[in-house]
């Protein structure tokens, strides 16, 4: 099989999400005494070996649409289907939803627009559209950097619309995009947090205050707290919760401490809390970088609905892969 960034990305994405499934909710010191080695199926809900989560199938929603064109209506429709159980189930049933996507889904459809139908308030920062952002990257990768942010704000928004939550697919996406552009993952973390800080230092997008919120990953001064590299902090520095900072902290921590797929993944799930999530969202960047041929393949060979995964990708790929 030929893969590109699209098979490595989508692929290391779902093989995290199944990876963390049988685990979501256990916390640090459980997995300290049980931890994950390799893929396994059960536990918390119950789920054969290799199923992944509404983590991947918003994702192959998102993926699926923009395979099509670009349309934001489109998008949450997919989503809604899903829900509906009708797209991208691993199994052909939902056994996960966050509180905040299910109200958003139920918005649309009611007729909300799509744009309009994510929570916009501060409790709305949980981590459904972090996890899901992951196939934008290759519809805006050309575009200028005002563009990216402002597709990317609506599609955050179609389930979570709060500056913060927006702030955290942005970085994320800029991130994937310099390793996307051939950099290694220690140059393009620092060319994102240039791209990024000044960006946000330049145009009237949020609060001083909001971007302090992500003074350790983009390295900024805030009061009299010393700048602390990321990778540098302890891992009891370090949360894991369904809170979109946490996991955006948490993930990049991983990519930053280790140097290949498997034990950056694995990391990611035995740091407890919201396992599927945060090892979709370590997965699909381990998986850009260190490629698709990293992931192992025992792993890849138990993912639910491996060979539909497959044809989504080479369908994604035609259409942005040159």
């Amino acid at each position: 099989m030929k893969t590109n960034n699209i098979h490595s990305a989508l692929f290391g994405l779902a093989v995290g999400d199944a990876l963390g499934v049988p685990v979501e909710f256990k916390d640090r010191a459980y997995l300290k005494q049980n931890p994950v080695k390799e893929m396994i199926g059960f536990g918390t809900h119950h789920q054969p070996v290799g199923t992944w989560s509404d983590d991947s199938s918003l994702t192959f929603c998102l993926a699926d649409s923009l395979c099509k064109k670009y349309d934001v209506n489109d998008i949450g429709q997919k989503f809604v289907k899903w829900a509906n159980e009708e797209v991208w189930t691993p199994h052909g049933r939902v056994f996960d939803i966050g509180i905040s996507t299910d109200r958003a889904l139920y918005a649309i459809e009611q007729g909300t627009n799509p744009i309009l139908a994510g929570g916009a308030s501060e409790m709305d920062n949980g981590n459904g559209s972090l996890m899901r952002i992951l196939p934008l990257l290759f519809y805006i990768k050309d575009f200028k950097i005002e563009k990216r942010f402002d597709v990317i704000k609506d599609v955050s928004s179609i389930t979570h619309a709060h500056i913060r939550s927006v702030l955290a697919c942005f970085i994320y996406l800029e991130y994937a995009l310099q390793i996307v552009k051939g950099n290694d993952k220690w140059i393009a973390y620092s060319k994102m947090q240039k791209n990024v800080t000044h960006f946000l230092n330049n145009n009237a997008i949020c609060s001083q205050t909001e971007m302090n919120k992500f003074y350790k990953i983009l390295e900024i001064q805030v009061d009299d707290v010393k700048i602390q590299k990321l990778y540098e902090l302890e891992e009891t520095e370090i949360n894991s919760s369904g809170y979109v900072l946490d996991t955006l902290e948490a993930s990049l921590w991983c990519i930053l401490r280790f140097d290949n797929y498997k034990d950056t993944v694995l990391k990611a799930i035995n740091l407890g809390g919201d396992t599927d999530t945060t090892g979709a969202v370590v997965g699909g960047l381990a998986g850009l970088i260190y490629r698709f041929e990293s992931i192992p393949t025992d792993w890849i060979d138990v993912l639910s609905r491996k060979e539909d995964i497959i044809k989504l990708c080479d369908k994604l790929a035609k259409k942005y892969e040159n």
